[in-house]
């Protein structure tokens, strides 16, 4: 078997575990809750609702309407936001040359929580229920554009400069979100609290499916550029010399980063260390090409994130965890992990 020949059947066998364990993950998920659901009344209602008949339907209304109007919209929402933390993750490890970066350098999360907090402190209801995610998706966007404009010097944008400038951004608006939560009332503090750690409840399926549709643009656009991410990952000079636009490039991998997380966290808040995690364990495992790497982020984002929900819907009684502190612990330790690797690998620790 050639080398080509190895590393495909390598990339088979990720995506198809990944795959069964996404399968495994979303039944388990749909399963559990205040009313316990069998695994074949879930797979029978799914069946049933995609018009294929089968004896393995729901045994209540009850338990058919818990599934399709709470339970399968937020397993949805898991699977996409999972998918898009993770990519865009890989894009920025990419853009950044570096397996410690994460969406959060600039300012993407911040800067939506930002808008969440406004539009919720000062009781903003233009768009109704849309109201916060408007906001949130409008500050990300903004606040995204503003690091990028700031970082550029002589028409190219350095990525020193980009990641000191974000980090720069993070503080104001992490100062800017303190203040809106120590001015507003109990109950806005209490939801912009709860919306910076992030959580899957109240789900439905209109926010899962804008969710989706940004998504599947960032995956695709990802997807396109994945060649020259591998060019970039040689230096910026080497790329230019092959015929790469880093610049172009640089600002392309900005627009998905933010088109992912920023549709995301303005519907479940933030979710930190899934674009962290997964991109680099899953180039541990398969490498570091570009375009399986992304595919198989995908999948260990939405595994990820489907397997975390179900932990805060079960790790306490009759409780619902924000989802971002479960990742939040499994992130942090694996991120000092990465430290420590990473110093050994260059001598700094025996």
């Amino acid at each position: 078997m050639s080398r080509r020949q190895s590393r495909r059947v390598r990339q088979g066998t990720v995506y198809a575990s990944l795959g069964m364990l996404l399968v495994v993950a979303v039944i388990v998920s749909a399963m559990v809750g205040q009313i316990t659901i069998s695994p074949t009344e879930v797979i029978g209602t799914f069946l049933r609702g995609i018009g294929i008949d089968t004896a393995w339907g729901p045994q209540s209304p009850q338990h058919e309407a818990t599934l399709w109007a709470i339970r399968f919209p937020r397993v949805v929402m898991g699977i996409v936001v999972g998918a898009s933390l993770a990519v865009a993750g890989a894009i920025m490890q990419a853009v950044f040359g570096n397996p410690l970066a994460e969406p959060g350098v600039v300012g993407v999360s911040s800067g939506a929580a930002v808008g969440a907090s406004v539009s919720i402190v000062f009781g903003l209801t233009a768009w109704g229920a849309w109201t916060t995610p408007v906001f949130a998706f409008a500050s990300a966007l903004i606040t995204t554009f503003f690091v990028y404009y700031f970082s550029r010097s002589g028409g190219k944008s350095e990525v020193v400069t980009l990641l000191l400038t974000g980090i720069a951004v993070n503080a104001f608006t992490g100062a800017a979100v303190a203040f809106l939560t120590f001015m507003g009332s109990a109950a806005s503090r209490e939801q912009i609290i709860f919306w910076q750690f992030g959580s899957l409840n109240g789900s439905r399926w209109g926010q899962a499916g804008i969710v989706a549709v940004g998504c599947a643009v960032g995956i695709v656009g990802a997807l396109l550029v994945a060649r020259q991410l591998d060019l970039l990952s040689l230096g910026d000079n080497s790329a230019r010399h092959l015929g790469v636009d880093v610049e172009r490039l640089r600002f392309i991998g900005i627009v998905l980063t933010v088109t992912l997380v920023g549709v995301s966290v303005a519907f479940v808040g933030i979710i930190a260390f899934v674009g962290l995690v997964v991109p680099h364990m899953m180039r541990m495992i398969q490498g570091p090409s570009h375009r399986s790497l992304i595919i198989s982020s995908a999948l260990g984002g939405a595994v990820l994130l489907v397997i975390a929900d179900v932990a805060a819907r079960t790790v306490i009684p009759f409780a619902d965890l924000p989802i971002g502190v479960l990742t939040s612990i499994i992130g942090g330790p694996y991120f000092f992990y990465l430290l420590r690797r990473a110093r050994r690998s260059a001598g700094g620790w025996a």
